[in-house]
């Protein structure tokens, strides 16, 4: 058996060294072999150097790539191309992981009862949370600071898990496809959502998942993703991001879907989204209540976009039309 971890990187030397400390420092059985993939995704600052650095400290173990296409997805296909394991395990470049993380979160793919798994993501010993921030009940936001915790015992997972902390066995992305390039962080856009779109088409084709408690990272939390305006930014680019994924629906008759949704996201579920803002009380529910007003105007303009996109494609494929007559 052999297992790759796949580290994707943007323009953040300082805790991508961080990272691969913990995870060059992971305990694993010795018949099991296993790499760490390092994708740079075109950085400007000192990452290169950094990740050359650490391969020369573990030339068996770590290797760079580069990928030039900027976007998160463009630099995670890359690394499943490059990969050689069974297993593909991935992290990110702002956590660290537990000495076992690698091997508890792997084990259950190793005897192929299951094809993917996900483990626990704790915020950094010491932080101090707003008292705005729920990370459990209705009002939860814990998933904005992408922290997954799903209790002490292994469970089959009935929500996808994050993406800095999930592994699944290689054919799964020969058989599934790999990650959408139109989600997932970038230089020009903050849509994510790549890796609960992956996980979600898996879970829909049948595929379990098994929550892995004792698969343990710590993703950090800088103080600028504790203000108010972070949290509606994120539910502004997560509305952007549910519309992308949801599947395209017909017109209504001579009226463009587009024209139809915005009208009932303007007319119907924005003031009802917003009158729930209004009227919650509580520190922590009626700031819940604000992200999903956020939420509600970035599908707005998602769809608006993909209505304003499809316009202009038509116009240009009539002009080509006419042209060639």
């Amino acid at each position: 058996m052999k297992i790759s971890v796949i580290l994707c990187t943007y323009n953040r030397h300082g805790s991508l060294a961080r990272a691969l400390e913990s995870v060059a420092a992971s305990i694993v059985p010795e018949p099991i072999q296993w790499e760490v993939l390092v994708v740079d995704n075109n950085s400007k600052d000192a990452t290169r150097e950094t990740i050359e650095e650490y391969c020369r400290r573990y030339p068996d173990r770590i290797r760079y790539f580069f990928e030039p296409r900027q976007g998160k997805s463009y630099a995670l296909n890359t690394g499943i191309r490059e990969a050689t394991g069974e297993v593909i395990a991935f992290m990110d470049d702002d956590v660290t992981v537990e000495p076992t993380w690698l091997q508890n979160l792997t084990k259950p793919l190793q005897n192929g009862l299951y094809m993917g798994s996900g483990g626990q993501i704790c915020a950094p010993r010491g932080v101090v949370l707003p008292p705005w921030i729920a990370l459990g009940g209705p009002c939860s936001l814990a998933g904005v600071l992408a922290l997954f915790d799903r209790g002490p015992v292994p469970i089959e997972l009935s929500d996808p898990p994050y993406g800095t902390n999930m592994a699944f066995r290689k054919e799964v992305f020969e058989k599934y496809g790999v990650f959408r390039t139109d989600l997932g962080p970038s230089v020009s856009s903050e849509i994510r959502g790549e890796d609960t779109e992956l996980c979600l088409r898996l879970m829909k084709s049948g595929i379990p998942l098994l929550y892995t408690p004792t698969a343990i990272v710590y993703h950090e939390v800088p103080g600028k993703r504790l203000e108010k305006g972070y949290f509606l930014k994120w539910y502004f680019d997560y509305g952007r991001a549910f519309i992308r994924t949801r599947p395209r629906r017909p017109d209504v008759g001579v009226i463009p879907r587009a024209v139809v949704g915005i009208t009932n996201h303007l007319l119907i579920m924005l003031p009802q989204k917003t009158f729930q803002w209004m009227l919650t009380t509580g520190a922590t529910e009626r700031f819940y209540a604000k992200t999903q007003v956020w939420k509600v105007a970035g599908e707005m303009a998602e769809i608006y976009n993909q209505w304003s996109s499809s316009r202009a494609s038509q116009k240009v494929a009539k002009s080509h039309a006419l042209s060639q007559e």
